[in-house]
C-alpha cells in the first residue's frame, strides 16, 4: 500500500485524507519529504546559473512543499488530538527540524546567491511584492546566522536543536498535566452552580469513565466552577492545580526547562550580535525596542492596577460580609466579582449563556463576514480526524475562497487555548490556491442532546479566532512567506481583535442571540446589561495579562535568571502586584513563551495590537456604522488581504490615515472616561 501523505490526494478541495491517514505513515513521509526538500535545496544552491529571483527566492519558496504539506497535518494532529505516538513522533521530528532550517540558512553558496540578489535588487526588474519577499528572505537568513563563523556557527544550530526539544518537552509536560488532574466532585459539591456548570462537570465524569461528576483543567470548566462555586476550600483546591501546572514536580515540571531556554535564547542572541534576546528579537517587531514595549505597558498598568486596587477593597468587603475574615484570595476574586457584577449589572451568567448558542454564535460570525466582505458559508462533509471536527466551505460571488474548519471542544487529547493554523495557506506562486484554516478552541461539551452554551468570554474567543481565519481566507498575495497571518508578531493579532468588537454589536445579538429552549432573542434589557457590563473587572483581567506580559519582556531583556521563578517574584514584586491577582499564564505553564519561539518577547503583542484594534473599531464608528462598506473594503484591502506584503505600520496608516495613540484602548477598557460615548 503507498502512504497516503506522499500521494496526491483526490478529496474535495484537496482535504488531507484523514480517513485514510494512520500515526504509522508519518515517519516514512516525514523522511522521504525531508529528503526530497535538502535534495531541492541542493539543487537552488548548486545551479551554474547565475541566482535569478526565479531560480533562487520562488524556488527557495516551492523547495519544501511536501515537507509542509505532511507537517501541516502531523502538527494539526499533535495539537488538537494527541496520543502517545503522536507525541513520540513530535519528540523525534522537532530536533530534526530544527536541524534542517540550521542546514538551509547556513548553506553558504545558498546565501551567497540571495546576498548577490539583495545586492542588486535596485537593478532587477521586481514587484513590490517580489522586493519584500527578498527583503525578508535575506533578512531571515542573516538573523538565523548565515553570517557565522567557524564554532559560533556550529553552536548556534546545536541552541536551535536543544531549543525545538525543550519546547516539545514542555508542551507535553503541560498537557500531561492538564490531562492528569481530575477532582471528584458530589451532586452536593454542584449546589449553588449554574446548570451549565453542574451539567459540563456530568458530562466530563461521563467523557472520563467516572460514575460522578469531576473538575478537569479545562478552562471551559475550571474558569467558571472558580466563578460560580460557594464552597470556599473547593475553590482553594481548583485554584492550586490551575495555577501549578506544570510546577508539580516529577518528570512534568517545566521549571529547569524554562531556566534552560532563558539561557540558551540569551547565548543565541549574543552569538548574533545583540545585548539581549528581547532586543534581537523585537528588532523586526513594529514595536522594535524594549523599550517601547516597556512604555506601552506600563502607560496601561498603573490606570489597571488603581482600578484592580478599587475593586479589591469592594469585593474583600463582600468576602467579610459572607462572615470570612482575612484577605482576598485570589481564589476569591472570581467567585465575589461575579456575585458582584450580578448585583450592580443584574446580569447573571447563568441567564445570559442560553442566549449564547455555539451554533448561533458561529452563524453571527459567518453573518458578520457575509455583510463586511461578502463571504458565504456552507457546511460540507470532509474527511475529518475527530468526531468534533466540523468543515464549510468559503465562497464569495461564486468563488472558492478557502476552506474553514472548526474544531470546539474540550478533550483531553487536546493542548489547552485556542488557536487558529492553516493547513494550507494562501498563494498563486503554485497556482490559485486558496487556504484550507483551522479554528481550535477548548469550550465544554454538552450532555448528549443538549445544545452547546458559551460564555460570553467563550463567545468572544470564537470571534476572535475566526478574525485570524478571515485573515488566512482573504489573502490575496503570490507568496506563501508573507501570506495571511505572516506578519510581524505585535501585527497579527489586531485582526482577530478587531473581529471581537462585531460581537458587541446589538443588531449582531438581536438576531443571532436567541434562546436555547424557547428560541425567543434575547430581550433588550438583557442585552443592554452584557453592553453595560462589558469592561466589567477590567481592573483584574488587566493586571493579569500585563504582569505575565511584563515578566516575558524582562526575563528576556536582560541576563537569563538562573531561577526564573525567583525573578518572576522579583518582578511582580517590583509592580507592586495586588496579592489577590496572579499573573495569567505563571511561568511553568507559560506555552505562548516557552513551547516555543513564537510569542517569546512577544506576549505584550496583543495589547498592542489592542490599540490598534481599538483605533480600527473608531474608523468604523466615524464612518457610521459597524458594517460601513467603505471602511470594510479598506481594511480587506490593506490589511486582511496583503499578509505581509509590506511593514505593519505601512499597512495600518494606509487604512486609517495615521498611527494610534493609547486613549482608545484606555476608553475600551473602561480605565479612563469615555468623554465621546459615555463612560
Amino acid at each position: 500500500m503507498t502512504n497516503p501523505l506522499l500521494d496526491d490526494w483526490d478529496t474535495p478541495f484537496d482535504m488531507p485524507p484523514f480517513d485514510r491517514i494512520e500515526d504509522g505513515d508519518f515517519a516514512e513521509a516525514f523522511d522521504a519529504a525531508m529528503a526530497e526538500a535538502r535534495a531541492n535545496i541542493a539543487g537552488i544552491a548548486d545551479n551554474p546559473e547565475p541566482p535569478s529571483f526565479a531560480n533562487t527566492i520562488e524556488a527557495l519558496e516551492l523547495a519544501d512543499e511536501r515537507l509542509g504539506k505532511v507537517l501541516s497535518v502531523f502538527f494539526s494532529l499533535a495539537g488538537a488530538d494527541s496520543n502517545p505516538a503522536r507525541e513520540e513522533l513530535q519528540r523525534d521530528f522537532s530536533p530534526k527540524l530544527a536541524q534542517y532550517g540550521s542546514e538551509i540558512t547556513m548553506n553558504r553558496p545558498l546565501f551567497e546567491r540571495i546576498a548577490n540578489l539583495w545586492d542588486r535588487a535596485e537593478n532587477l526588474d521586481l514587484t513590490d511584492e517580489q522586493r519584500r519577499v527578498l527583503f525578508l528572505t535575506w533578512r531571515g537568513f542573516v538573523r538565523s546566522g548565515a553570517l557565522l563563523e567557524g564554532e559560533d556557527r556550529a553552536r548556534l544550530g546545536r541552541i536551535k536543536e536543544r531549543l525545538a526539544v525543550l519546547g516539545t518537552e514542555f508542551t507535553q509536560n503541560l498537557l500531561a498535566d492538564e490531562r492528569g488532574w481530575t477532582l471528584d466532585l458530589s451532586e452536593d459539591d454542584l449546589r449553588g452552580l449554574p446548570a451549565f456548570v453542574a451539567d459540563g462537570a456530568r458530562a466530563a465524569g461521563e467523557e472520563n469513565g467516572k460514575d460522578g461528576p469531576i473538575l478537569t483543567l479545562s478552562r471551559s470548566l475550571i474558569v467558571p466552577f472558580l466563578q460560580f462555586s460557594p464552597d470556599r476550600e473547593l475553590r482553594r483546591v481548583a485554584h492550586a492545580a490551575w495555577t501549578s501546572r506544570g510546577a508539580g514536580g516529577g518528570k512534568t515540571d517545566n521549571r529547569e526547562i524554562a531556566a534552560e531556554i532563558l539561557a540558551l535564547r540569551e547565548e543565541r542572541a549574543r552569538l548574533l550580535g545583540h545585548d539581549s534576546f528581547a532586543a534581537w528579537k523585537l528588532e523586526t517587531e513594529m514595536a522594535g525596542t524594549p523599550d517601547a514595549v516597556r512604555d506601552l505597558l506600563m502607560q496601561v498598568w498603573t490606570p489597571a492596577r488603581a482600578a484592580a486596587e478599587a475593586d479589591a477593597q469592594v469585593l474583600e468587603g463582600m468576602l467579610h460580609e459572607d462572615g470570612i475574615n482575612g484577605a482576598l484570595e485570589p481564589w476569591d476574586w472570581r467567585y465575589y466579582s461575579e456575585k458582584r457584577r450580578r448585583a450592580e449589572h443584574d446580569l447573571d451568567e447563568a441567564e445570559l449563556k442560553p442566549y449564547l448558542q455555539l451554533d448561533r454564535m458561529i452563524e453571527a460570525a459567518f453573518a458578520c463576514a457575509r455583510r463586511l466582505f461578502g463571504l458565504e458559508f456552507r457546511e460540507v462533509d470532509l474527511p475529518r480526524y475527530h468526531p468534533d471536527m466540523r468543515s464549510w466551505e468559503a465562497t464569495r460571488a461564486g468563488r472558492h475562497m478557502g476552506i474553514f474548519v472548526a474544531d470546539y471542544f474540550a478533550r483531553g487529547s487536546k493542548r489547552s487555548g485556542a488557536w487558529c493554523s492553516a493547513m494550507r495557506a494562501q498563494q498563486r506562486l503554485a497556482g490559485d490556491i486558496r487556504p484550507i484554516v483551522v479554528n481550535v478552541c477548548n469550550f465544554a461539551k454538552p450532555p448528549k442532546g443538549q445544545p452547546a452554551l458559551l460564555s460570553w468570554d467563550d463567545a468572544r474567543t470564537l470571534f476572535h479566532e475566526f478574525g485570524h481565519a478571515l485573515h488566512q481566507m482573504l489573502s490575496d498575495v503570490t507568496y506563501e512567506s508573507i501570506s495571511g497571518t505572516s506578519v510581524a508578531r505585535d501585527f497579527v493579532e489586531l485582526p482577530s481583535q478587531l473581529f471581537e468588537h462585531w460581537l458587541e454589536v446589538p443588531e449582531v445579538l438581536a438576531e443571532h442571540a436567541v434562546h436555547a429552549e424557547s428560541g425567543a432573542p434575547m430581550p433588550r434589557a438583557l442585552l443592554d446589561k452584557v453592553l453595560a457590563a462589558s469592561t466589567h473587572d477590567m481592573g483584574f483581567s488587566t493586571v493579569e495579562y500585563i504582569a505575565s506580559a511584563l515578566v516575558d519582556l524582562e526575563f528576556h531583556a536582560g541576563p537569563a535568571p538562573a531561577d526564573p521563578m525567583a525573578r518572576q517574584a522579583e518582578i511582580l514584586a517590583g509592580l507592586d502586584m495586588p496579592d489577590a491577582i496572579g499573573m495569567r499564564h505563571a511561568t511553568p505553564h507559560f506555552a505562548h513563551v516557552f513551547a516555543g519561539d513564537g510569542y517569546s518577547s512577544g506576549y505584550y503583542s496583543y495589547m498592542w495590537s489592542e490599540v490598534m484594534d481599538a483605533d480600527a473599531f473608531e474608523a468604523f464608528r466615524e464612518a457610521g456604522g459597524a458594517f460601513d462598506a467603505d471602511t470594510a473594503r479598506r481594511l480587506e484591502q490593506n490589511i486582511l488581504s496583503a499578509g505581509g506584503s509590506e511593514e505593519a505600520d505601512v499597512l495600518y496608516t494606509r487604512f486609517r490615515g495615521r498611527m494610534p495613540g493609547v486613549e482608545p484602548l484606555l476608553r475600551g477598557r473602561g480605565l479612563i472616561a469615555d468623554e465621546t460615548h459615555g463612560d
